[in-house]
């Protein structure tokens, strides 16, 4: 089958390897489309923690049941199924245990024709989404809603604030808590990243490379119930700023790096909470899966490429070009 390969640091191919057979409890996906992710590009530059060599990339895939391993109930031959990437998250809501491990490294990922993955990772594509609108789903998605919703415990009647929009799971938290009934606002550099906010459901946006956005925002709007930042870096001091008194700040990723010194007089006496978050548990994928269904969401796909161009996928990934999730088509 043809696959992504990774063979060391910024090296890479489509190459034929063997294809995987479904073990037990496991079954053999023909995979139609696959999407990228921050972590992709990470790998690849060999920035990522347990690199291992070759290894095919990729944590978000659908497509349809092929093959079963013994134990499979038989009927699943033939679904259209997408995958949940998040593996062995262990026995508490409150967080991964240490056996969690996201598809895609260490274990070989979607990039490429054929997948075997346990059947507890696979649940029934959503019939309103296409390919590659189910392929854009799955990380970034269930990232968004474990923040917003298992962390940030949104109600309809908060202000929400999105850092940097234009990323898969920043469009996800938009989408998400615009459906949920929130008054959502969203930060970018790019003006036209704002306005496509807008037409997404977002009340308006803010210039995070201006100087004094923070104060402009709060003396304009009033302070942020709920923020939702993946960048951190200098700029999250902006974040604490305007969250309102019992705001809520929730952090997954720092793109930008490590933030500046915490002001923590600004936290403890505002009684702000800073939450972390990865990923998400099976009862977050669960419920993200009905919210989706519920809603008829559709993920915002940025640009598909086939798989023989997916280095220039992963390129366009690295320049920050994308305005939702860069899709990758296998078949």
């Amino acid at each position: 089958m043809r696959a992504l390969q990774f063979s060391a640091v910024n090296q890479l191919a489509i190459v034929d390897l063997p294809e995987p057979h479904a073990g037990p409890g496991e079954a053999l996906v023909a995979l139609r489309a696959a999407a990228l992710n921050h972590r992709d590009v990470w790998i690849k530059a060999g920035q990522y923690a347990g690199l291992k060599w070759p290894c095919v990339p990729g944590s978000d895939g659908a497509g349809t049941v092929t093959a079963i391993g013994r134990g499979v109930d038989s009927e699943w031959t033939g679904r259209e199924v997408m995958i949940n990437p998040s593996f062995n998250w262990g026995g508490s809501e409150r967080a991964q245990g240490e056996k969690f491990a996201i598809l895609g490294l260490p274990r070989d990922g979607t990039m490429a024709e054929k997948i075997a993955v346990p059947l507890s990772q696979l649940s029934v594509k959503p019939d309103h989404l296409s390919w590659e609108e189910a392929a854009a789903l799955p990380l970034a998605g269930l990232t968004a809603y474990r923040a917003l919703f298992s962390r940030a415990a949104l109600k309809p009647s908060d202000r929400v604030l999105v850092s940097g929009i234009g990323g898969g799971v920043a469009l996800f938290v938009l989408q998400f808590a615009v459906a949920a009934g929130a008054d959502v606002w969203v930060t970018s550099s790019s003006a036209e990243k704002i306005a496509r906010a807008v037409a997404l459901g977002a009340a308006g946006g803010f210039d995070y490379t201006r100087a004094g956005w923070a104060t402009q925002a709060a003396k304009s709007l009033g302070p942020f119930d709920v923020i939702i930042d993946g960048a951190g870096g200098e700029g999250f001091g902006d974040l604490i700023d305007v969250a309102a008194p019992g705001g809520r700040i929730v952090s997954y990723g720092a793109t930008r790096g490590a933030g500046p010194a915490l002001a923590m007089r600004k936290i403890f006496w505002r009684q702000l909470s800073l939450l972390g978050t990865t990923m998400g548990s099976p009862a977050d994928w669960s419920a993200l899966m009905e919210f989706v269904a519920l809603h008829r969401l559709r993920p915002v796909v940025s640009g598909v490429f086939p798989l023989a161009q997916a280095g220039e996928a992963l390129a366009l990934m690295e320049r920050g070009g994308q305005f939702g999730k860069i899709v990758v088509r296998i078949a």
